[in-house]
């Protein structure tokens, strides 16, 4: 039996960078959460303890918070793009450079007053190597809510299902989606704002017969009014809202009194794909969100 060395990849995860930017008597702020992985011709370090090709983790720990002072961060897919190119075109042993970021929003309170947004967080990640570039842009914790236009029923039954089929629910998701980008260019907060109005407009104007369907009609709505978007992949947990027994009391609840549940939840996720749109070279966006739920359950 061979014993093989199977993918690796090593870096520094979450350097925590926040840039201020001055502008006379105005400031402004970008708050991101770094991680950077790198991966490539690494095997002596694994068999045999050899670090000739092994850059140190602190040194990309401190090449984030050097190049926000020497180049400023920009958007967050700007600042990973920089970042992966740097590592890839100065280590010889460096193939492939994954640069990931969280950003994490701050609402204006005055000329240098901030106050930290808790809705939702942008993402960004980014893959280069020496053929090809990679952007994936997302959000993660949007919350959004229908209190009607919403139902579920013709569903399968079994012996154990218990639940009813309903004609009006209030229906509700925390959305987490990663869409990959035609191109490594272009104006990336236009296409961040323009995702996020079509995603949250087809949330708000579909009938839903059942969250998937809202899923593929958010999507497709990004991909019709987004043409620098390939793909889009969307994860919606259903935040389950059960009505309240108020008959023990002699009182009617006519869909006005719930119980917003915790878990467990209902999980739909899927991805919508023009059929004309460049496949992606390796990956896909599905590692994004495979890193991203396994962070979370270590963080647990």
């Amino acid at each position: 039996m061979a014993i093989v060395l199977g993918p690796n990849r090593y870096g520094k995860a979450e350097t925590r960078l926040v840039r201020v930017i001055r502008d006379g008597d105005t400031r402004s702020l970008a708050d991101y959460n770094v991680s950077v992985a790198l991966s490539g011709d690494l095997a002596a370090t694994h068999l045999t303890g050899d670090n000739s090709g092994v850059l140190p983790t602190d040194t990309m720990k401190n090449t984030v918070y050097a190049f926000a002072k020497k180049h400023g961060v920009g958007e967050p897919e700007e600042f990973a793009l920089l970042l992966a190119r740097h590592f890839v075109t100065t280590q010889e042993q460096v193939e492939t450079a994954r640069v990931s970021i969280e950003s994490f929003g701050w609402e204006r309170l005055g000329p240098h007053s901030f106050q930290r947004k808790g809705d939702y967080t942008r993402v960004a990640s980014v893959v280069v190597t020496a053929e090809f570039e990679q952007v994936v842009s997302g959000i993660t914790g949007l919350v959004l809510l229908n209190s009607t236009a919403s139902e579920f029923r013709g569903f399968p039954r079994d012996e154990y299902t218990t639940l009813p089929e309903t004609t009006d629910r209030i229906l509700a998701t925390a959305v987490d989606a990663r869409w990959r980008h035609v191109s490594a260019g272009g104006d990336f907060a236009k296409s961040y704002a323009g995702a996020i109005e079509a995603m949250t407009a087809a949330f708000v104007n579909t009938y839903s017969a059942s969250l998937q369907q809202t899923l593929f009609s958010m999507g497709s709505h990004v991909l019709e009014k987004r043409p620098e978007v390939a793909e889009i992949r969307l994860a919606l947990p259903n935040k389950h809202h059960y009505l309240v027994d108020l008959s023990p009391f002699d009182l009617a609840n006519d869909n006005e009194v719930f119980i917003a549940g915790d878990r467990p939840y209902g999980l739909i996720e899927g991805t919508v794909t023009r059929d004309d749109a460049p496949r992606p070279p390796r990956g896909g966006i599905c590692d994004h969100h495979r890193e991203r739920r396994g962070r979370h359950r270590r963080r647990q």
